[in-house]
């Protein structure tokens, strides 16, 4: 069984335990289910390369990635540093994330946020709401066509975005074109977590340009982000680069202003 099929079939299991816990009507009840959310795709097109940053702890490739977590410093580090939307991992076994991440980095910027984990179920979608997410991530790897229309429907209906995660060229055949605002494609393979960042520009050739384009993964440096850029990508999400850094915040501002420094350089020469 790859890492992939390990972790949503433990996900199954532990969104039936929450179930049990909790129904729905009681998420409906939380402060945040009624509140207004913020865009994803309006934050991500720009005229300049924006970036989703990522808070993470840890993931099954590469273990505990950082250990020093102040969840609130490193929200508001990310604001400052010039994120446009954050990123937070809510899977518990394989990445270390929690439900409390989100809310508490929910307190504290005004940001769109992302919801990160495996969703399988409605009832994740409902759970994200009363969290004081903005938007889901749904991974095309994981969901049938079917299943895949239905969450994103469901997201629609309560105010949320989506960012539908693809790899693969085929995968694009499981989405509704007319219905996906955001498109995200996953330089890392997610049975064997290799990574080739050219991934995202095979993909994004049979994307529609109305839709926003995301590359997801292995991106480290200017250079990484001024070829995406230069290939009419409009944002990133970046979460291991930052988070092995001592300043998160700070490693975010300096690959904005080194990467728009060698986009302005290329273009000048």
């Amino acid at each position: 069984m790859s890492i992939l099929n390990r972790i949503i079939e433990d996900t199954r299991l532990l969104v039936d335990e929450r179930k049990q816990r909790t129904p729905v009507d009681d998420l409906e009840r939380s402060s945040h289910f009624r509140a207004p959310t913020l865009s994803l795709a309006h934050a991500l097109r720009k005229p300049r390369l924006t970036v989703i940053a990522e808070i993470k702890k840890a993931s099954p490739s590469k273990g505990l990635i950082r250990a020093e977590f102040p969840i609130q410093a490193l929200a508001l580090s990310y604001k400052h540093g010039g994120a446009h939307a954050i990123s937070v991992l809510t899977e518990p076994k394989y990445f270390l994330g929690s439900p409390e991440y989100l809310k508490q980095v929910r307190r504290m910027v005004d940001l769109p946020l992302l919801r990160k984990d495996f969703m399988v179920d409605p009832y994740q979608v409902y759970e994200a709401r009363a969290w004081g997410a903005d938007a889901i991530l749904l991974i095309a790897a994981v969901l049938d066509k079917a299943l895949l229309f239905d969450l994103h429907q469901l997201a629609d209906e309560l105010g949320l975005s989506c960012l539908v995660e693809v790899h693969d060229p085929s995968e694009l055949s499981k989405l509704d074109l007319d219905q996906v605002k955001v498109i995200g494609v996953n330089n890392r393979n997610l049975h064997d977590f290799s990574v080739d960042l050219d991934q995202s520009l095979r993909v994004f050739t049979q994307v529609p340009a109305s839709i926003v384009r995301v590359a997801e993964s292995g991106l480290r440096t200017p250079q990484d982000l001024a070829y995406l850029r230069q290939n009419e990508i409009d944002a990133v999400l970046i979460g291991e680069t930052f988070m092995r850094a001592t300043r998160p915040g700070d490693a975010l501002y300096k690959l904005l202003q080194d990467t728009q420094t060698l986009l302005e350089s290329t273009t000048l020469a």
